[in-house]
């Protein structure tokens, strides 16, 4: 969200204008506060509207591919653009595919192999920061 940089706004609650009891204010606009079921209609209308945009470097990198850009200006680039370095993202994402294969039935000793995790405790830790869960939670879930 170009207009609103991302360090202004990390770990930090942010009160938009009330529009209605279902809609806030957003750059001039109302805009419904999104639910499970719209979410994806809300960000394609951030999307459409220009209030949401994709970096090209951050794509790039998040791509697996390397940038011509110097290591430092990718770092403060992933800073300004998303609020979180590129190394949180990546966790993020990895504790994002623990939790897939989990839920697909692999066993928590694999994902800790597949996903390069130092050992269980270790993805236990990354998943309840990430995704709210233990693996032992994740694998009841299933049934």
């Amino acid at each position: 969200m170009p207009h609103m940089p991302p360090v202004n706004f990390l770990d930090t609650e942010t009160i938009l204008p009330d529009a209605s009891t279902k809609s806030f204010w957003l750059k001039s606009s109302a805009w419904e506060i999104p639910n499970y079921e719209n979410v994806d209609v809300f960000v394609e209308r951030l999307v459409r509207e220009g209030l949401l945009v994709c970096d090209p470097v951050v794509n790039t990198v998040l791509g697996g591919h390397l940038p011509t850009l110097a290591s430092r200006t990718v770092r403060h680039r992933f800073l300004h653009v998303t609020g979180q370095s590129q190394n949180r993202i990546w966790q993020i994402d990895r504790a994002q595919k623990a939790m897939s294969l989990l839920q697909q039935g692999y066993s928590i000793l694999d994902v800790v192999s597949l996903l390069g995790y130092a050992d269980q405790p270790h993805l236990t830790r990354s998943l309840k920061q990430f995704m709210g869960y233990t693996p032992a939670q994740v694998t009841p879930l299933l049934t």
